[in-house]
């Protein structure tokens, strides 16, 4: 593998930056009762009235060990997207650099490039909605920090294949990020057990999906101490509020239920897949590793206002590259996904 240098990709402001140290960042409390008088907080108790950690170390220690890294391999941020664009910030100069994206895949990419003003070079999946290895080597240059990978990915539902992965990993000069936001849904490992093999790999998941807990907004970074030391130096200190980070320890520590309903909702998706296997006008039905089905249908638009009038909410993805047709069903309860059986096989 090649030497892989993370300071010719940090962004020259960013490298001599010093963070915004605040006040529970210069006193952490060990529990030992003490009187608070250094945030300027209201004193008067109410559950939300003092600061929350910066740092959410109670929901960092067990992530850490529920994923066997370090607390120092996590950043956690105000959904995935707040990470996301701290990637941005903190390692592509705006109008110099650019990024790789594999289209169809997740859309906030393009919006965050247009946002932190950086060029999206976009390579086409293959029509098995795999990597272009070689159309990611024409578009990549020296100035090429970061390249995006859904895997499952979104909204094909599909994993991209590990020799594919693994050989981005090794040849890319930039970061790597993996975008496992479904990957609870998948037979596959999850990439985070091999940061230490690859220095520049990112790996990004949340607690939208399988812990469905998308109204807290949660979203997790695992990386090198390197790459986390670098995002935490711009992150704002209180990204992630105490509300969150309640609730998200309570969630995240009741791994059991958890698990039941993922295994439910993966056998509702095999339902569902079997049952759109009998819908004359569903012409393919794409393999998945996530929590929704894509399906090739004869007029998605069509079907997808047919569905509205029955009161059933699809995504109609036709619009996106090598999806001409297709609507996209998310897993519902058994009781949402009997309707939407039988709201399909009542079209004609």
């Amino acid at each position: 593998m090649k030497a892989f240098d993370l300071q010719y990709l940090i962004r020259d402001n960013v490298k001599g930056l010093q963070p915004y140290s605040s006040a529970r960042d210069e006193y952490v409390s060990d529990g030992s009762e003490m009187v608070f008088l250094d945030a300027n907080e209201n004193p008067f108790e109410n559950g939300v009235n003092r600061y929350p950690d910066p740092q959410q170390r109670s929901l960092k220690a067990i992530l850490a060990e529920q994923k066997n890294v370090q607390t120092s391999n996590i950043l956690l941020g105000n959904g995935s997207d707040e990470v996301l664009d701290l990637l941005f910030r903190a390692f592509c100069e705006p109008q110099k650099d650019n990024v790789i994206t594999l289209p169809p895949t997740y859309g906030m990419y393009k919006v965050l490039c247009g946002i932190n003003h950086i060029e999206n070079r976009e390579v086409l999946l293959t029509p098995d909605f795999q990597p272009n290895w070689e159309g990611i080597q024409e578009k990549s240059d020296g100035n090429s920090k970061l390249l995006f990978l859904c895997s499952p990915n979104n909204p094909t539902g599909n994993s991209i294949d590990a020799n594919i992965i693994t050989k981005i990993l090794k040849e890319f000069k930039g970061l790597v990020v993996i975008d496992e936001a479904y990957i609870d849904f998948s037979p596959e490992a999850s990439w985070v057990s091999r940061l230490a093999e690859f220095p520049n790999l990112v790996v990004t998941q949340t607690l939208s999906k399988a812990y469905g807990m998308a109204g807290i907004r949660l979203g997790i970074c695992y990386a090198s101490t390197a790459i986390i030391g670098v995002l935490n130096k711009i992150k704002p200190p209180y990204n992630v509020n105490e509300l969150t980070q309640q609730r998200a320890i309570s969630r995240v520590a009741d791994h059991e239920k958890v698990l039941q309903e993922v295994a439910q909702i993966k056998r509702d998706r095999d339902q569902l897949m079997e049952t759109l296997h009998k819908v004359p006008f569903v012409s393919q039905i794409y393999p998945t590793d996530a929590n929704f089905v894509l399906a090739k249908v004869d007029d998605a638009n069509l079907r997808y206002q047919q569905l509205l009038e029955k009161g059933i909410v699809v995504r109609n993805r036709t619009t996106q590259p090598l999806c001409e047709d297709t609507l996209r069903f998310t897993i519902g309860t058994p009781a949402e996904n009997e309707k939407l059986t039988t709201a399909l096989k009542t079209m004609l």
